[in-house]
């Protein structure tokens, strides 16, 4: 699945529908997007409602599927479109919705995977970002368990166990691909229980369910229609991992085996492989460039490395700490940790990096950064350790700007904040 280029679509496509949850009439129209875009989603139909990037950290629930965004301009069912998406290796692209929720079909991913292979794909300037892990890891999350390794492609295997009679235990493997996506996964339905659907509509849920819509169950077989296949049921959650995988803002290679996968696990697991995998992405920056870039130097230059940039979106740095670093001789001597404050510092200055991005003549500017919320600090970083800075742009208006930044080690995090700043002349 992997290419030197980022993807995106060659033209716009339209989608119209039912939301499975809402019952309301949707419509999605996909559109190409710049390198270094991503997979964005926005709300049309809500004036000034800000851009939701499809990544783990904009998840804000997976109750009976994964839901996007805040609670006045979320985007819900996102998982069947981002399948589509991540199957034919789409790296950049604009997804405007006129509603909560994007259009289900026949409850699986058929309609959506059409009209992108429709639109068709070209390919652009900048290297795609993928996601490879350099060693088994295991994840588990509720009665969802995922064990992880190595892989030249992305190759699934899932395994589900449900008290039916058309169900029972199901297993499947499948090497995705557009093809196999195409050929094995897209057409598979989602499904529920017909008992249960008073309970789910009481909650906001499944109210848009019926046997056009989805696999509808009875206690003892179908209430309509057939399935079309024998093993619809397990074939429907690999489609379901491969749009949840695509929230790692990324292509995953890997070979994934998972035991009763649900939304909960899916984001579980790509929430770790954002943190462990090892990603190639575009463009890494290096020293020279980052002395380049900021005005900082010894012993106030706290960032060794920038290794993602996304557009002004999103930007990623590494700090290596050693215990050469001046701090530490007057920090705790004896018992050598970094001070908070500095993590602080070296958060804002991958996050200075991103401004200056965005600017023309960056030369002629400087970053100040003005505040500072809901700090937290989670553990101690001391010698030997890596710091990564991980920065999402939340707002980008002039010359000001609101930035969220989550700093981690091993995956962990230490501390995140919020922040504003100004970009001002020298």
């Amino acid at each position: 699945m992997t290419t030197a280029s980022r993807r995106t679509l060659a033209k716009p496509a339209t989608v119209t529908g039912t939301g499975l949850h809402t019952g309301r009439p949707a419509t999605v129209r996909l559109q190409p997007a710049e390198a270094g875009h991503g997979l964005v989603f926005r709300r049309t139909d809500v004036a000034g409602a800000p851009p939701i990037r499809a990544l783990v950290d904009t998840v804000r629930s997976t109750d009976r599927g994964t839901l996007l965004g805040d609670a006045d301009h979320g985007v819900q069912t996102v998982e069947h479109l981002l399948a589509a998406s991540h199957a034919l290796g789409l790296d950049d692209l604009l997804i405007d919705v006129d509603g909560p929720e994007v259009p289900a079909g026949d409850g699986s991913a058929a309609d959506l995977f059409a009209a992108l292979q429709s639109a068709g794909v070209v390919e652009q300037d900048g290297e795609p970002t993928v996601w490879r892990v350099q060693a088994p890891l295991t994840v588990r999350e509720g009665e969802a368990t995922y064990l992880v390794a190595p892989g030249a492609g992305l190759r699934l295997t899932a395994t589900i166990e449900w008290s039916h009679p058309l169900i029972g235990r199901q297993s499947r493997c499948v090497d995705v691909t557009s093809a196999t996506f195409g050929a094995e996964l897209a057409r598979a339905r989602t499904f529920g229980l017909a008992r249960e659907h008073a309970d789910l509509a009481a909650r906001g849920l499944a109210r848009g369910a019926s046997p056009a819509a989805a696999i509808v169950l009875s206690d003892t077989g179908l209430v309509d229609g057939a399935l079309r296949w024998p093993d619809e049921f397990v074939r429907h959650k690999l489609l379901d991992l491969v749009g949840d995988l695509a929230l790692t803002g990324g292509r995953v290679e890997a070979d994934i085996v998972a035991f009763r996968p649900s939304h909960a696990g899916n984001v579980a697991l790509a929430r770790v492989l954002r943190r462990l995998a090892h990603p190639t992405a575009p463009p890494a920056r290096g020293i020279e460039d980052i002395l380049g870039t900021l005005p900082h130097r010894y012993p106030m230059l706290l960032v060794d490395r920038i290794i993602e940039v996304h557009g002004r979106e999103r930007i990623v740095g590494l700090k290596n700490v050693t215990f050469n670093e001046p701090f530490f001789q007057g920090h705790f001597p004896g018992h050598p940790v970094m001070p908070g404050v500095l993590i602080l510092e070296a958060m804002a200055q991958a996050g200075g990096m991103l401004l200056m991005g965005a600017v023309d003549d960056p030369a002629g500017k400087v970053v100040y950064f003005m505040t500072l919320d809901n700090v937290k600090f989670r553990r101690p970083v001391v010698p030997g350790d890596q710091l990564r800075f991980e920065l999402e742009m939340l707002q980008f208006r002039g010359r000001n700007c609101r930035m969220r930044g989550v700093a981690t080690v091993d995956g962990q995090p230490v501390a995140e904040a919020e922040m504003a700043a100004r970009i001002v002349d020298r």
